[in-house]
């Protein structure tokens, strides 16, 4: 574990014992609050009583009016003292979920709302980008369900696209040393609720039928039916005309009940976005307010938010102020009390509509500036936890025969402990070359795959990587590691596999921009040694020379010969000692074929009977 990692962590858990014992602190001083209003109630109450009884009604006043005030005032300052409690558990939550990303307590690590897979590309599964205990799960700290598809999607890319990644690193970047800004953006989150945030409720909001203009012509009927309601009346009141103002009224009430099923739907989508609204209110103003200075790639990013007349926090409020007046008319008995007087529910449909028209140009683009911000934000905390990770730097043009088109130097795996990982160093010099990976058992051939892979993933996305440094061109990912028989389909597992496969090679003969990067883990694992070796022999020698680069791990050592025969082809290996009676790994990878093979050695070390004939 790296020096700056270890303050790191030691600075984490510094904080979590401060806010506790701050906690415990305000805890104890909150129960002398309570015992004090108990206090000032009985002492209080018992004096008004001596005093009303025995001495005169005016002090009794004078001691209620001195116990009401004082009780009061403690029970202020009590409630501000439990919002700082709560708002000092929130603060130590988010530390402790820190801490956690940083030792990989799985147990203590939120687990994803989305549902894996979320894409049909084969390294999302292969490489644990999604699903439990995986590269999404670890860094995905956002408060939105949309906040945390977008994360997802930038690390699921296809083919990705250089402009927006560097667009997104320098975002990331800046977010990395505000602290502060990333953790008061989840508390003031989660002071106001602890459910995800939604914001394609509002946004469904904005596209719902009827259209805006659908309710503004009855409401604008309803409030000459009003004035002629209240003309009429008070003509009968205080002149000498009939009841007119009956007849007017009935008219008024078949119009009302002729548009309660229009009405309805509207108050029904308003009341189900109130703690939505809330929600993204008291995100927006916060950004809205927040000094940027000299983080320009942030302010960029944030635009939608800024200078703006109507700000979008403001426009929420309203709507707000809209909802709560609705809420008040939930009651049949107040509804018909607000209606008959004043056209109640025609007069805040109508101002619905109006502020629905207001924000929905904005709208919409601050819920996309969100997400890619919560992305963003997610991204920059697992920079800020990992001191020792870089951002990587990228190689626009592959054809360029003096530099090398991937180098990682010190290159580990983010989904393993720190007092565990062994860091490699590692270089692709061309396209068209392929490394064949040999080595024994358990020795880390896998580990390495999934780790170029996984940090290709997070480089393409524009986070950091896990490395001293990293340099790479863009390339299409494609894996073949996990492979499962599919019993709904009804393909075995070697089927499987050889459809994967197929798919690998056409994707490397595609004539496109990107170069393939391969990764294949036990090339033809499901048939037997012999046809698999003739299988893996043709497979690889096609792989060589197309438009894509990689790397094969393999048991089968009749396949180093191939690098005799293919200057694109370099052999590779990870390799073991028995030491004590046991198996030791050193996970580091050295030029050449392996010259050791370790299954027997294992079955003989469990214990099981190895008989060698001959």
């Amino acid at each position: 574990m790296s020096h700056r990692r270890y303050r790191r962590q030691k600075a984490i858990k510094n904080q979590i014992n401060r806010l506790a014992h701050r906690i415990l602190k305000m805890h104890a001083l909150s129960r002398r609050f309570s015992w004090c209003r108990l206090l000032i109630f009985l002492t209080g109450g018992v004096l008004v009583l001596i005093s009303a009884f025995w001495i005169s009604e005016k002090v009794a006043w004078l001691f209620f009016t001195a116990a009401f005030f004082t009780f009061c005032i403690i029970a202020f300052y009590h409630h501000r003292l439990g919002e700082g409690i709560r708002r000092h558990q929130i603060w130590m939550e988010i530390k402790k979920s820190q801490g956690a990303q940083m030792d990989l307590d799985w147990k203590k690590i939120p687990g994803s709302i989305l549902q894996s897979p979320l894409s049909d590309l084969p390294f999302e599964k292969d490489l644990d980008i999604t699903g439990r205990r995986s590269i999404h799960q670890l860094i995905d700290i956002s408060i939105s369900r949309e906040g945390s598809q977008r994360l997802a999607n930038w690390l699921l890319q296809k083919v990705p696209d250089l402009t927006r990644i560097l667009k997104r690193q320098r975002v990331i970047q800046e977010l990395v040393p505000l602290s502060r800004f990333r953790n008061r953006l989840l508390l003031n989150f989660r002071l106001i609720s602890n459910a995800q945030m939604e914001g394609k409720k509002l946004l469904d909001w904005l596209q719902a039928e009827p259209a805006s203009k659908s309710m503004k012509n009855p409401a604008l009927i309803s409030y000459g039916f009003v004035a002629f309601n209240i003309t009429f009346f008070l003509w009968h009141q205080f002149g000498s005309i009939p009841p007119y103002w009956l007849f007017s009224f009935f008219i008024y009430i078949v119009f009302y009940l002729s548009n309660l099923k229009r009405l309805k739907y509207f108050f029904e989508v308003i009341s189900q976005l109130d703690d939505e609204l809330s929600k993204f209110r008291q995100i927006f103003k916060y950004l809205e307010t927040y000094p940027y200075s000299s983080n320009k790639n942030l302010a960029a990013l944030c635009e939608p938010f800024l200078g703006h007349k109507k700000s979008p926090s403001r426009q929420l409020r309203k709507i707000k102020f809209v909802s709560a007046a609705i809420g008040l008319r939930m009651n049949p008995i107040m509804a018909l009390i607000l209606n008959v007087a004043f056209p109640w529910d025609f007069f805040f449909a109508s101002l619905i509509n109006r502020y629905r028209d207001e924000i929905a140009q904005q709208l919409p683009r601050c819920l996309n500036a969100w997400e890619k911000l919560e992305a963003s934000i997610s991204l920059a905390n697992f920079a800020y936890l990992n001191q020792d990770y870089t951002f990587p730097e990228f190689i626009s043009d592959c054809r360029d025969k003096d530099q090398s088109i991937f180098t990682a130097k010190g290159l580990g795996h983010p989904l393993i402990p720190a007092d565990q990982k062994v860091c490699n160093d590692f270089s692709l010099n061309k396209s068209g070359e392929t490394f064949i990976i040999t080595g024994s058992n358990m020795s880390g051939k896998s580990s390495f795959l999934k780790a170029i892979g996984v940090n290709l993933c997070l480089a393409y996305s524009g986070g950091p990587v896990n490395a001293e440094s990293f340099h790479s061109a863009l390339f299409r990912v494609f894996t073949c590691i996990k492979i499962n028989d599919s019993i709904v389909d009804g393909f075995s597992f070697f089927y499987t596999e050889v459809k994967r496969l197929k798919a690998l090679l056409d994707a490397l003969q595609e004539n496109h921009q990107f170069p393939l990067f391969f990764l294949i883990d036990e090339i033809f694992k499901g048939t037997n040694n012999r046809e698999r070796l003739i299988g893996s022999r043709s497979y690889i020698q096609n792989l060589v020379g197309q438009n894509g680069s990689g790397l094969i791990a393999t048991h089968d050592l009749e396949l180093i010969k191939l690098a005799d025969q293919f200057p694109h082809i370099t052999n590779c290996h990870f390799r073991e000692e028995v030491a004590g009676g046991k198996m030791v790994f050193d996970y580091k990878l050295r030029p050449g074929p392996c010259p050791t093979t370790n299954a027997l050695k294992i079955m003989r070390l469990e214990g099981l009977p190895v008989v060698i004939e001959g």
